[in-house]
């Protein structure tokens, strides 16, 4: 039986999936949560609505130079390698893996916050708003899990198990429908979180009976609109439980 310290446990493991900053081993517990329990799937998504939002409402800001040299000297990269200032929430996925503990430490304390916010009763989303995929990749796991929100016409992807890909390539997504062509939703970065515009084709198209797949193509996409590289992972789309 479940207390109530592990849900608050398993509700701040959720939220740091969103965020990025779990290290690989948990990160491959929480995917395969989400594909044996509708809860934890349900939980995601809910993290996904209140989390990817946020950095919509972030200012730019550039943070002291003094702050950037400690980083590069903990991590003990070279000038050369030495990163841009922060841009936005999205393009700061990977420096808050590459800081580790302490950033999931920092966003623990963010999230305890945010739940104790969440305690306040808030309108129900209306019922089928929210669509959900796990993409498998050929050899069975994993790779990305889709959340799909009606309402905001896009669709969050997130990388569920990091995954190297040649640098010539872009991995392209693909929204198929039973007995028709493969639709693009667009190209994304394939271990980071991408939002992406659902269009009104797409919307169209959604539903139990179409598929999303992930295909190489050459940068920037294929030339054609339809998939010319090897298709590397595929998944069944399907309503999220109410979240």
């Amino acid at each position: 039986m479940n207390t109530h310290n592990d849900d608050d446990r398993n509700n701040l493991r959720y939220a740091e999936y969103v965020l990025g900053v779990l290290d690989a081993d948990t990160r491959a517990a929480v995917a395969r949560e989400m594909i044996e329990n509708a809860e934890a799937a349900t939980a995601v998504a809910r993290w996904q609505r209140h989390l990817i939002p946020l950095a919509d409402t972030l200012p730019d800001a550039t943070p002291p130079a003094r702050v950037w040299i400690r980083i590069t000297q903990s991590l003990k990269w070279s000038e050369a390698r030495q990163p841009a200032p922060r841009r936005s929430l999205l393009e700061s996925l990977r420096l808050w893996q590459w800081i580790g503990v302490g950033a999931s430490v920092l966003a623990a304390a963010c999230i305890v916050v945010l739940i104790r916010t969440m305690a306040v009763p808030t309108p129900q989303i209306v019922a089928n708003t929210v669509m959900v995929s796990s993409i498998r990749q050929t050899n069975g796991v994993v790779g990305w899990t889709a959340t799909m929100d009606l309402s905001r016409k896009e669709m969050i992807v997130v990388s569920a198990s990091p995954t190297a890909y040649t640098k010539n390539r872009s991995t392209q997504l693909w929204l198929i429908p039973r007995g028709g062509k493969p639709i693009s939703v667009g190209v994304f970065k394939p271990n980071d979180t991408n939002v992406m515009s659902l269009s009104p084709a797409l919307l169209s198209q959604l539903g139990p009976t179409a598929i999303l797949a992930v295909s190489l193509e050459p940068l920037g996409g294929s030339p054609t609109g339809q998939p010319t590289g090897p298709v590397v992972a595929q998944g069944q789309i399907g309503a999220a439980p109410d979240v």
